[in-house]
């Protein structure tokens, strides 16, 4: 089965990390709002560290297309990755018939998650800058563990920064640090751009 292996980190300067990326070749794969919703059944998959997701991407207009995503419980590698089994299927645009289908077999959303992303790709990683609605902008890096390394180092980033850590606790310091409650879900649904978007 696919094994995800990722870290992330706090993004500060998301222009220069994103300048970086591409002077050296990257290729941007997707940039606009993407929204997950996780669902459950009477926290079943909560027991197990499991997550069920529905993850739409908004393209331009009104272009959406979804996938339908499985992940196992977390671990983490002794070099201090994230890692977890994944399994996706891609639904296009049925967004909204893959959400009936989980609700007809009893599954809940119990967790909105909404962001502006721009996905790069780059030598074998795949770098997701991340601005959400009120947090730390963050990037993901995901990929086989030298290539992670070396698209890190790329970033100008401190090593140090990047972390197996959960989306939760990214939250969690942020509101600790800031004494502001954390949104990591659009009000009415609506994801705008962070500034840095339109750099």
């Amino acid at each position: 089965m696919p094994t995800e292996i990722e870290l992330k980190a706090v993004l500060s300067d998301p222009v220069t990390v994103r300048m970086r990326l591409l002077s050296i070749g990257a290729e941007v794969r997707f940039r606009g709002a993407m929204s997950d919703r996780r669902y459950d059944r009477g926290g079943e998959l909560a027991a197990r560290d499991e997550v069920l997701r529905l993850r739409t991407f908004h393209g331009p207009g009104d272009r959406a297309d979804a996938v339908l995503g499985w992940k196992g419980s977390v671990r983490r590698s002794a070099g201090g990755y994230k890692e977890r089994e994944e399994v996706e299927l891609a639904v296009g645009t049925g967004a909204s018939a893959a959400a009936a289908f989980l609700a007809a077999l009893g599954y809940v959303v119990v967790h909105e998650i909404d962001r502006w992303v721009e996905v790069l790709q780059l030598a074998g990683t795949v770098a997701r800058l991340e601005g959400y609605p009120r947090m730390d902008d963050l990037i993901e890096v995901e990929g086989q563990p030298g290539a992670i390394e070396r698209t890190i180092a790329v970033t100008g980033i401190p090593r140090s920064e990047f972390s197996a850590d959960s989306l939760a606790e990214f939250a969690r310091r942020y509101e600790t640090r800031t004494g502001r409650t954390a949104a990591l879900a659009a009000a009415g649904g609506s994801i705008h751009p962070p500034a840095w978007a339109s750099a």
